[in-house]
């Protein structure tokens, strides 16, 4: 189904935080890395042919973080798209560090954060991050404290909006006490319904949730399952499907395919003009449970 008339428009639009209007369908900066998401990619000018393609088919909500890489996610996003169009919005993360390959350890020291914020802004070459996210919350530091630090740089205008990511409902209301939070991003997909609870909270709230690892995969995935019977009665892929279903299961979804081929890419997009009734998706939930 790769096109390249394809474009993010046709996913529909969502206002994150009120006042930064997205196309629903984003990219996921991830995959421009190393294996392991560690190091530089095999093919930097690949990478960056990648972003500057993302911006053509109309993505403008860019999801990063400082551990991608470290560094060179944002990095790259920097050197590829900067000065970014107006109406581009680079979201990034800051509070895992980074050991090697596939590595992830929290750390949510205010100092820290604050450190990683001035970093990001260096390398994104913006004078102000339009979302920070807290990548995770430090079991070892209040989240009050790690908040707090991020709340000093929202008064001093180096970031606009701020998120969580791999959270609970009563998490994101003790954050709430701190800070205004207008995203949240957690594993889900249509094979992996954990955090349905969260989502039906951020649609109540009117906060953008953000579902990492968006395409099922797994028995559910796999050639004959109930997925790929799907997408094939409705010509399209497995993947495709999966990004459809979370922009039927609520308006406030906001999913980020990550990928480093532009064919992949534009599979993505197209993803948004695929529509169905509500009553084959309810018969493509019933087979995915």
């Amino acid at each position: 189904m790769a096109t390249t008339t394809v474009s993010a428009k046709s996913s529909g639009t969502f206002s994150i935080g009120g006042d930064l209007p997205v196309n629903r369908l984003g990219y996921g900066a991830m995959r421009i890395t190393g294996d392991g998401i560690w190091g530089e990619p095999k093919d930097i000018e690949g990478s960056k042919r990648v972003l500057k393609h993302v911006v053509e088919l109309d993505i403008n909500f860019i999801d990063t973080a400082d551990a991608y890489g470290p560094d060179v996610s944002e990095r790259l996003i920097g050197e590829a798209l900067a000065p970014y169009a107006k109406d581009v919005v680079i979201a990034t993360k800051g509070g895992l560090t980074r050991q090697g390959p596939n590595q992830w350890l929290p750390v949510g020291r205010p100092e820290y954060l604050t450190q990683q914020v001035e970093m990001s802004l260096r390398r994104l070459k913006v004078e102000r991050i339009d979302l920070w996210q807290l990548h995770r919350i430090d079991s070892k530091v209040p989240v009050e404290d790690s908040l707090g630090a991020i709340k000093k740089l929202q008064q001093q205008g180096k970031i606009r909006h701020v998120g969580l990511s791999e959270v609970k409902p009563h998490e994101i209301d003790q954050a709430r006490k701190v800070i205004d939070i207008v995203s949240v991003q957690n594993q889900y997909n249509i094979g992996d319904r954990k955090h349905d609870d969260v989502i039906d909270y951020c649609t109540k709230n009117k906060i953008a949730f953000i579902p990492w690892f968006p395409v099922a995969a797994g028995k559910l995935a796999k050639p004959g399952g109930p997925l790929d019977s799907a997408a094939k009665k409705h010509g399209v892929s497995v993947g495709q499907l999966s990004l459809a279903w979370l922009l039927h299961r609520s308006p406030v979804v906001l999913p980020i395919p990550g990928t480093s081929s532009v064919e992949h890419l534009e599979e993505n997009v197209a993803a948004g003009a695929v529509k169905l009734s509500n009553a084959e998706w309810a018969e493509i939930e019933a087979a995915a449970k």
